[in-house]
């Protein structure tokens, strides 16, 4: 029960953006392949997620995979496609990521719903890794989120990222956030609709996530 499953956006395959994004971080999660990106140390932990944004976090998984491939499809058959705003590179924190230029409520919904109706699939957080997370000192209603869904950036506390690097010194960040707007300029210039949800499994603790299904939306 080591295995674990993250539902995430993550752009096509031959959508630029995941080119870039993939570039970026020096694995695609799709093949397996890794390159060299030059950015292994800042990159580090992004590349074992993968390029992608989070709509429910990594879970232990309850029930079968047939279980919850079937409520995946279920959830992606409420929801329409929609047009994702322009990305643009951005902080969270000292992160660097993209981020979405201007607020997208069907993006909420989506990843709300992939939270709340997915949630009977996750094994609860046992007392280590609650008492791991509030080591970052969270607000109250983080904590509440944390008790209740597994996991504090979740619903109301949730905003949509795509992580790129670790934290950064403002000297780092001075370097590297001028290279990321040009590494990803000429994607970020093109227009993207979200039309599916993707499920990347992790296979054991450490292990790279890999992208496992595409689950079409068609609401």
């Amino acid at each position: 029960m080591s295995a674990r499953v993250g539902v995430y956006y993550a752009p096509v395959f031959d959508d630029p953006l995941w080119i870039a994004g993939c570039a970026w971080l020096g694995r695609d999660p799709q093949t397996g392949r890794s390159f060299d990106s030059g950015r292994e140390e800042m990159t580090a932990d992004a590349r074992l997620y993968g390029f992608h944004a989070t709509l429910k976090p990594p879970m232990r998984m309850a029930h079968s995979w047939t279980a919850l491939m079937e409520d995946a499809e279920r959830v992606a058959a409420s929801i329409a496609p929609f047009d994702l705003p322009r990305l643009e590179v951005a902080s969270i924190g000292t992160f660097l990521a993209l981020r979405e230029s201007v607020p997208c409520p069907p993006l909420n919904a989506l990843a709300d719903a992939c939270v709340t109706e997915l949630d009977s699939h996750r094994v609860p957080a046992d007392a280590a890794e609650i008492a791991r997370r509030r080591k970052s000192k969270l607000s109250p209603e983080q904590d509440a989120m944390l008790l209740n869904w597994g996991y504090p950036h979740v619903l109301s506390t949730w905003r949509f990222h795509m992580t790129l690097t670790r934290r950064l010194s403002p000297e780092e960040w001075d370097v590297v956030q001028p290279e990321a707007m040009a590494h990803f300029a000429a994607s970020l210039a093109q227009p993207r609709r979200v039309a599916d949800i993707c499920l990347f499994t992790q296979a054991a603790p450490g292990a790279p996530f890999m992208l496992a299904e595409r689950v079409p939306l068609h609401g």
